[in-house]
């Protein structure tokens, strides 16, 4: 597994920071460092996220890769594709 700092700007939608770590113990040190180096910015947000790969980590918190317009869009698919099912008996 591989560990992911991302230090994230909430305000502008967009990521300051994403480093990748082979060990947990540095990507958590990683972390610290950016929590004091942000913690006088409320709009910034400093997460270690584990997952097996960089395309892994996109499919499972794709808030953080996606701009305003992609997520509405995923929702929207999500939403119809949710609302089919219910109409065919499959929900």
């Amino acid at each position: 597994m591989k560990h992911y700092l991302m230090v994230f700007d909430r305000r502008s939608g967009s990521i300051v920071r994403f480093l990748e770590f082979s060990q947990a113990g540095e990507a958590l040190t990683a972390r610290f460092e950016a929590e004091s180096e942000y913690s006088d910015n409320r709009d910034i947000e400093v997460v270690v996220l584990g997952a097996s790969s960089d395309a892994a980590l996109r499919r499972t918190h794709g808030r953080y890769f996606q701009g305003a317009r992609e997520m509405a869009g995923s929702a929207l698919g999500r939403l119809r594709l949710t609302e089919d099912r219910v109409s065919l008996g499959l929900c």
